[in-house]
């Protein structure tokens, strides 16, 4: 009997619809494993198909071309280590999640995912019919479990899967981050451990897809919790693991042990990732930007520089007679210390042609808001112009606590084709402009050093669409702001709570009515890195019309 077993992990990053490029990616780890001496190479969830692939999974054409990719992979790959991959797998009128081990050119064995994840951004009680419970399949002598993903979050799949002779978990995964989501996993994974005594592998895929970025970080641990190896957060890897067969069964012998970054790093590469990724899936090189002088746009600018490297970014400013002396100064400062073009697109001319052509409707009548929003809609449409004339994608700039409320212009400042601070409240978005200042990484394509004035964190915030106007006229302080969303969104509570946590009640009436009032925004929003679990998009889903309202 073999004392020793060498799985090769591919913790990589596919595309979602890529069938021929995600078969290509893991025919190149499965090359990587044979000249390793592998007797395994294990793949991702979902891996040939990418995920989450959502509906597309369901049309009958697609699943169907990834099911024979597979099958391709099977014949390509017999002469050599098994295959395991994650694949959509119709049988009858029943479509599952499967992990399929190929062997010997076929695919040998299937693992079909018995719980199926229904909350948060995931619908695949939609999707997927649910496995049975099964048992642990074969390769060579060796009888490896693998729980599928959200399999492994509950006991009876690994105990099952022990029971029937199973000698360690090879666990693939489709994980997406949200803020302390490894830690998470890591306990789930400590209570397989300790519940069936099998060392457990947690292979995870890396890279974004729309709003969500897979953050790797796989590991495995041994039988009493210890970890045995530790991938990094975020990077393709290609790892050979060897294990060990003992007296008391098989060990993992000590392999890689990456630095795990804290939350604020996390957060900012999930930034960066997501907006690099979206581009690079999406086909586009090059963004642009509306740059305020403000702390919102210089982050954006900052993250995308980061992203795609500072020659792909067009910050431009377009200023009205209510910009500041500051607002142009610190714009243009950031973009430079950036190393980003920067353009200077005045907007006045274009406000009077609108006014001009408004002013028989409009007589007689005040000016207030909807001055304002021309302002930001004019402002719009020429960022959209530039987008369409030079192949550019809009970034659109606005923060948690802003989409939370509203305190943005459909189809002005709103307009865009991604938000990498979408999920970022304002607070945070100061915090977050301070720890890039000070931080710099091989993976960011940005400068080092200040790249963020500091005036530009420090002043107080204003939208410069009148004179003398502050955000907190029309808000409270972004701190309480925060504070009560965090309450009302985050954790989904009541006006009740908000009193218990020491708020005006008047107050938070006033933010719940703004968070139900906007939401006709938030559907027609670009989409954004999701850093939580009530992100605005998959996680939360209200209805536009709603007249409910808490009394209490």
């Amino acid at each position: 009997m073999a004392d020793r077993f060498r799985i090769t992990l591919g913790q990589l990053n596919p595309t979602v619809g890529d069938i021929p490029g995600n078969a290509a990616k893991a025919r190149a780890a499965w090359d990587e494993g044979k000249a390793a001496g592998a007797d395994m190479v294990a793949l991702p969830e979902m891996f040939i198909a990418g995920y989450n692939a959502q509906d597309l999974v369901s049309k009958p054409a697609f699943h169907t071309a990834a099911m024979q990719a597979v099958e391709a992979l099977a014949v390509d790959c017999a002469d050599g280590p098994a295959l395991a991959i994650g694949c959509p797998w119709a049988e009858g009128a029943e479509l599952f999640n499967a992990y399929l081990i190929c062997k010997g050119g076929r695919i040998a064995s299937r693992v079909l995912k018995h719980h199926l994840p229904n909350e948060t951004v995931f619908d695949e009680v939609r999707i997927f019919d649910a496995g049975p419970l099964g048992g642990p399949y074969s390769v060579g002598n060796t009888r490896v479990g693998s729980p599928v993903c959200e399999d492994a979050w509950h006991s009876d799949v690994a105990e099952t899967l022990q029971e029937t002779g199973a000698e360690f978990l090879l666990v693939p995964n489709g994980s997406p981050y949200y803020r302390n989501k490894f830690e998470t996993r890591l306990n789930h994974m400590v209570a397989r451990v300790v519940e069936t005594g099998l060392p457990v592998i947690y292979l995870n895929m890396v890279g974004g897809q729309d709003d969500q970025v897979f953050d790797g970080g796989s590991f495995a641990l041994n039988p009493g919790g210890a970890m045995a190896m530790l991938l990094p957060a975020f990077d393709e890897t290609v790892t050979h693991l060897d294990l060990e067969r003992g007296p008391e069964g098989w060990r993992v012998l000590p392999g890689e042990m990456a630095h795990h970054p804290d939350e604020w790093e996390q957060d900012y590469r999930v930034m960066v990732t997501s907006l690099r990724d979206y581009c690079a899936k999406t086909g586009f090189s090059k963004v642009l930007l509306g740059m305020s002088g403000g702390v919102d746009s210089a982050l954006v600018a900052t993250i995308a520089a980061d992203a795609l490297g500072p020659d792909n970014v067009r910050c431009v400013m377009l200023p009205s007679e209510y910009t500041s002396g500051d607002s142009l100064e610190d714009a243009e400062a950031c973009a430079k210390a950036l190393g980003c073009r920067y353009d200077y697109v005045p907007i006045g001319e274009t406000r009077a042609a609108v006014t001009s052509t408004l002013s028989p409707l409009f007589e007689g009548m005040d000016e207030g808001l909807t001055e304002e929003n021309i302002q930001s809609r004019i402002r719009g449409l020429l960022l959209m112009a530039l987008s369409n004339k030079f192949g550019e994608m809009l970034l659109t700039t606005g923060n948690k606590s802003e989409v939370a409320v509203g305190y943005a212009t459909i189809y002005g400042d709103m307009a865009g084709g991604y938000n990498p601070i979408k999920d970022l409240y304002k607070t945070r978005v100061f915090e977050t402009c301070r720890w890039r200042n000070a931080n710099h990484r091989d993976w960011m394509m940005g400068n080092a050093g200040e790249v963020i004035p500091d005036r530009i964190i420090t002043k107080p915030p204003s939208a410069e669409l009148r004179e003398d106007q502050k955000d907190s006229d029309s808000l409270p302080d972004y701190p309480e702001l925060d504070a009560l969303l965090d309450i009302l969104v985050d954790q989904d509570g009541s006006i009740a709570d908000c009193v218990a946590a020491g708020f005006d009640a008047d107050v938070a009436r006033k933010i719940e009515k703004l968070i139900y009032l906007s939401e006709y925004k938030r559907f027609q929003s670009a989409p954004g890195a999701r850093l939580t679990k009530r992100a605005f998009w998959l996680d939360r889903r209200y209805p536009i019309v709603n007249r409910w309202r808490d009394l209490s």
